[in-house]
């Protein structure tokens, strides 16, 4: 798989992040397929976080996701590209996350971490699904 989901969360979009972490990625040399700032829906970021609909986190992370503008958008690159983003992006934990990454240097909370990046391949083709039902991952 050579697409995956990144989304710039709410606290990336509110201190205008988006240009110096998209730039990262065009930096590196991947592609941005689509993108576009939304206002995650409760309904929406549920069906993103279901994996999580069981943890005591759950209801923080969707308040969270579904306050204020995401810019979501598909980063196409080589194989294994949602590899190559999570390492970019760091540690979920920004205090773990070594700078140079984008956690580790825009993220102060691990509540509010800046970024997400699917997790998987799997997870990449879900997620894309989930916010751009219609777009061919041909």
């Amino acid at each position: 798989m050579n697409k995956t989901l990144v989304i710039i969360k709410p606290d990336g979009v509110e201190r205008s992040l988006i240009g110096r972490i998209v730039s990262r990625f065009e930096d590196r040399g991947f592609k941005i397929l689509k993108g576009r700032f939304e206002t995650i829906s409760t309904e929406l970021a549920n069906k993103h976080y279901a994996e999580h609909a069981d943890k005591p986190f759950f209801n923080e992370l969707v308040s969270f996701i579904t306050r204020s503008p995401s810019f979501v958008f598909v980063v196409e690159g080589p194989e294994e590209t949602w590899s190559i983003v999570r390492s970019m992006m760091g540690k979920t934990n920004p205090a773990e996350s070594p700078s140079g990454t984008i956690r580790g240097d825009f993220a102060t909370e691990l509540s509010e971490n800046v970024i997400h990046g699917s997790d998987s391949a799997e997870s990449a083709v879900r997620e894309i699904g989930i916010f751009f039902p219609d777009f061919n991952l041909d």
